[in-house]
């Protein structure tokens, strides 16, 4: 998960609003001080802070709950509201065909990016092709080239070039035929007035739909200035922000970015080339609070499975039907969707120290290679144990754990795993409110009748 500090910092926070006996200016108070610090330790700026929690105890102690809604979940809506408003306004890249012209300093990861962009947009559908038009840096090309062979995207560069614009001319003529040719461009130590001429220079020869700026979340709030002074340069259409998985200068980042009017469009979350995420500031909020991400989640799923399993899975999370070969489904493809510290985030209450995945004091990197057994072991069950995990006592755990090369004691821990997934699934089921908000996210219908 993105900003681990802040986020478990504000849902600390908010804990204390969700089991404050009534909700007063003292409780107020005393939870703002808390994500005045949080916001503070993320690099935010301070007038930003401020104006932010001013803002958010006026609300909390003048507005009247909707119907339907009590004082502490009034008061935690706020905060999300408040904290959305930050960050400015989502913008939406189209599935067309276009052409994207990465630009920034050196050092912020923009040939990587330009990799994980084209990764992104092939995802979709999209038919990508990368354009080497740094010229500058030495082993430039090759580094594109090996991007591009990771994501499978074909590469254009030319080594020893001196001259951007023609190696980019010659690049468009041999992929006219693509859905989104992504250029990646030379960058300085600064907005200095050669690179800006090359970049004016490579523009006017692409005449892209989209100028992307890519800045390093770790310069923290002088990612506002950076940004500015680009746009100013040569009218930059987005902001892609880079990692993000380890700063803690994060906040500030983004903050900034988003002060400047400049839209932020992804945030690059580590170093796979499927770290690179759409930027939606209700959702990023969501997860940072803890509220979960369940549209971030079904997306992931339809990437790996077609659009019916993925409903599928879907319902049987919310209604707790599922045996043990459901079970080994669902972690097949929670292990092709990424690693699962990133899955659980995406589910409401799921984040931070909660694990429902693992058993007691295990993390989730623990319980991810935990599954990998867990896999083997059922692979070694007959079908009946499968469907009706109750049978499986002492003699059928003991030729289990033969035939899968196991302890007994891996076997029983299956099954406690098992059990304690279903206990989970089924408080979501007997929760009607949580059950009702889930089909909402998830746009699921007809979930009553199952």
């Amino acid at each position: 998960m993105v900003l681990d500090n802040l986020s478990s910092s504000l849902r600390e926070a908010l804990k204390k609003i969700a089991n404050a006996p009534r909700i007063d200016k003292e409780i107020i108070s005393e939870v703002l001080k808390e994500i005045q610090r949080a916001l503070l330790r993320a690099d935010v700026n301070v007038k930003l802070v401020l104006k932010i929690t001013k803002e958010v105890e006026r609300r909390a102690l003048t507005e009247k709950p909707p119907p339907g809604m009590n004082s502490r979940e009034h008061v935690i809506r706020i905060i999300y509201e408040e904290l959305v408003k930050i960050l400015g306004k989502e913008k939406e890249v189209p599935l067309k065909r276009q052409r994207i012209m990465m630009v920034g300093l050196y050092g912020q990861g923009k040939t990587t990016t330009a990799g994980k962009l084209a990764k992104y947009f092939q995802k979709k559908g999209m038919k990508c092709a990368l354009i080497a038009g740094d010229v500058h840096r030495p082993a430039a090309y090759d580094q594109l080239l090996q991007i591009g062979e990771k994501v499978n995207v074909p590469v254009y560069g030319e080594r020893d070039a001196k001259d951007a614009t023609k190696v980019v001319r010659r690049g468009l003529e041999k992929f006219r035929d693509y859905d989104i040719i992504i250029i990646d461009t030379a960058g300085r130590h600064s907005l200095e007035k050669d690179l800006i001429e090359e970049m004016e220079r490579i523009s006017k020869v692409v005449n892209p739909d989209e100028i992307f700026l890519v800045l390093d979340a770790t310069v923290g709030q002088q990612a506002g200035p950076q940004a500015r002074a680009f746009h100013d340069a040569v009218g930059i259409t987005g902001v892609i922000v880079t990692k993000l998985d380890g700063s803690a200068k994060g906040g500030g980042a983004l903050s900034a970015v988003a002060e400047t009017g400049a839209p932020i469009v992804f945030i690059g979350v580590g170093e796979h080339p499927d770290d690179l995420e759409k930027f939606d500031p209700p959702r990023f909020i969501s997860r940072l609070l803890g509220m979960g991400d369940l549209q971030s989640l079904l997306e992931r799923a339809k990437e790996v499975v077609d659009e019916e399993k993925a409903e599928e899975v879907a319902k049987k999370i919310i209604t707790g039907k599922f045996t043990l070969i459901e079970m080994r489904e669902q972690m097949e493809m929670l292990t092709k969707m990424g690693p699962l510290k990133k899955i659980m985030s995406l589910f409401p209450s799921f984040g931070g120290r909660f694990n429902p995945m693992a058993m007691e004091g295990e993390t989730l990197e623990e319980t991810q290679r935990k599954l990998k057994t867990f896999k083997v072991i059922m692979n070694s069950m007959t079908e009946e144990e499968l469907k009706n995990p109750r049978i499986i006592k002492s003699s059928r755990i003991k030729r289990i754990s033969r035939g899968a090369g196991v302890t007994q004691k891996e076997v029983k821990e299956l099954l406690n795993y098992y059990n304690k997934m279903l206990k989970t699934m089924k408080s979501i089921q007997g929760n009607r409110r949580m059950r009702k908000q889930l089909m909402k996210q998830l746009r699921i219908e007809g979930l009553d009748e199952l």
